[in-house]
């Protein structure tokens, strides 16, 4: 432990689950409402929350805890081992002193359409705990029970996808990347009713809590409540024309708690004080601040520069480098501030394949590993049109270039530390990380092993002299790769389409007759045309050898060294 974290560590009192210091600053400054039944499913108007309850759990017991996340709030870790009612308190058996349960409403694009009301069908805010440090955690249970946005589901959550994501939240905080934390995982003996291969074989399964920890769970959809009836969807946002009445307030709360110096530079709270209502020019400026790099003019540091674009645009770029795929990145799923939020049917790649699903109910593959990037900047747009009230689309619009300059640099640094590209970026370092890629996907390397198998190589051996070209031995690293590439069946799998060949078939005739059908099916001429040629591909693997592979793969890796 170095000296800087052993002070903290002792300058930080720990203390007991009744002595946290509570400030549920976000039910105080937004929009809340009080249902009479708080289990029953309704759209809900004028809105940010709605009070609720947690539903208890029969015997519940600890199944795990992140030391460290519960250190975020100042709670004591030991308090887990030597409290008999830990458990209560972290199923919601036991209502922790200073919280306010409360469910939180949005809306959402998924899968591109517009969807309506979705909100906290399984989560619960609980509270903000402002920690010694003078930071603001906020807690969330997710899987606690019945909500007004539960929709047709039970508002729980099983044990296996529970542990799923307490420990991937944890794991993506350890490679460094913005995300939720996971505090507690509590499992109980009330059974509920899961199909977990969703074959028709239905199972009773433990109800597990877990306990989440951010800055907030303020996400893009949370600004797509005000949205009119879509022409598509024929939907609307809970909150439709209620702009001037809430969107102001929404916007101050989130800039001044998530976005200090932003505030700070651009006078908000005189500016909140002379102009309420928030629709004035002078305003425009702080929204512009906030959302788009390029309008920040009196911007002095990298940090105050790490708005919500930019944030968005950097978290997928630390996805994109690790392999990671998220596998629903509706509008609903994207924080305010940049955090991996709403851990579902993710997937870390094991032979990169940049056409790689991790959600088996994702058919046109739009939230594919490859996609990430451009699916997360399209959320950005939606964000655009939600605060368009406040700040002019077309002035958020012509700012998401800064997505794309942020991405490609904190991707190119990423990937060239993987490389050991310590010293200054040389023009070529794009082809080469480009290069790579493409012989892992040629040959199904293994993602992760790849990457990780280049320490292997040693310094040169011999200094150079004129005439001679420095010698390095490879130190086993040729013979590692191969040894990490996909078999001719697995790459067969890996190549084929995600379309089932008859369904590739209809779409293939839809497309001759009619290119507009394909559209309104969510799919495109091109995306089909992908398809069509990934079946071409497959099937010409299931001709090649296995001896003909490792010919080639040996080939292919020996020409990139």
């Amino acid at each position: 432990m170095s000296q800087t974290a052993e002070q903290t560590s002792t300058s930080t009192q720990l203390k007991p689950i009744e002595s946290l210091n509570w400030d549920n600053s976000t039910l105080r400054s937004l929009f809340v409402e009080k249902p009479k039944n708080p289990r029953l499913q309704s759209t809900v108007r004028n809105a940010n929350f709605s009070m609720v309850e947690p539903e208890p759990l029969a015997n519940p017991r600890v199944v795990a805890v992140s030391e460290d996340a519960l250190k975020l709030l100042d709670l004591d870790p030991e308090e887990a081992k030597r409290r008999p009612d830990f458990a209560e308190y972290f199923s919601g058996n036991k209502s922790i002193p200073g919280t306010q349960p409360a469910a939180h409403c949005y809306c959402g694009h998924q899968f591109g359409n517009f969807a309506g009301q979705l909100g906290d069908g399984a989560a619960m805010y609980l509270g903000e705990v402002l920690n010694s440090r003078g930071e603001r955690w906020e807690l969330q249970f997710k899987g606690a029970g019945l909500t007004p946005y539960s929709r047709a589901a039970d508002g729980r959550k099983v044990l296996r996808s529970s542990l799923r994501e307490f420990l991937c939240s944890e794991a993506i905080h350890a490679l460094g990347i913005p995300t939720t934390r996971a505090g507690t995982c509590v499992t109980s003996e009330t059974k509920i009713i899961r199909d977990p291969l969703y074959d028709g074989n239905a199972i009773a399964e433990p109800a597990t809590v877990i306990t989440r920890i951010a800055q907030t769970f303020l996400r893009f959809g949370s600004f797509e409540i005000f949205k009119p009836t879509d022409a598509m969807t024929g939907r609307a946002g809970s909150s439709p024309g209620l702009e001037a009445e809430m969107l102001p307030t929404m916007l101050h709360f989130t800039i001044k708690n998530y976005f200090p110096e932003i505030w700070a530079e651009h006078n908000g709270d005189q500016l909140q004080s002379s102009h309420p209502q928030g629709n004035e020019p002078e305003w425009h400026k702080l929204y512009g601040a906030w959302y788009p790099l390029h309008a920040c003019l009196k911007m002095r540091s990298y940090l105050l520069c790490m708005q919500v674009v930019r944030r968005t645009a950097s978290m997928v770029a630390g996805w994109q480098s690790v392999g990671w795929c998220h596998g629903v990145l509706n509008t609903d799923n994207m924080s305010i501030v940049g955090l991996t939020i709403d851990y579902g049917p993710f997937g870390f790649m094991d032979a990169y394949n940049p056409d790689h699903i991790c959600n088996g109910s994702d058919d046109s593959g739009r939230y594919s590993y490859k996609n990430q990037p451009e699916m997360c900047r399209w959320n950005c747009v939606k964000l655009a049109e939600a605060i368009k009230w406040a700040l002019p689309e077309k002035v958020a619009r012509e700012e998401l270039p800064v997505f794309d300059t942020e991405y490609d640099r904190v991707y190119m640094r990423l990937m060239r530390n993987k490389l050991g590209l310590l010293a200054v970026k040389e023009d070529s370092d794009d082809k080469l990380i480009e290069d790579v890629l493409k012989v892992m996907a040629k040959t199904g390397a293994d993602f992760t092993n790849t990457f990780r198998c280049l320490s292997r190589f040693p310094t040169p051996s011999t200094a150079s002299t004129e005439g001679e070209e420095l010698t390095y031995a490879d130190g086993g690293v040729l013979q590692y790769i191969l040894g990490q590439c996909a078999d001719v069946g697995h790459l067969v799998n890996m190549s084929s389409p995600t379309m089932p060949p008859q369904n590739l078939q209809m779409m293939q005739m839809l497309m001759q007759k009619d290119p507009s059908l394909l559209l309104m099916l969510g799919l495109s001429p091109q995306m089909l045309n992908s398809e069509l040629e990934k079946a071409r591909n497959a099937e010409r693997l299931k001709s090649v050898t296995p001896e003909a592979k490792a010919a080639s793969d040996c080939r292919a890796w020996l020409s990139s060294f």
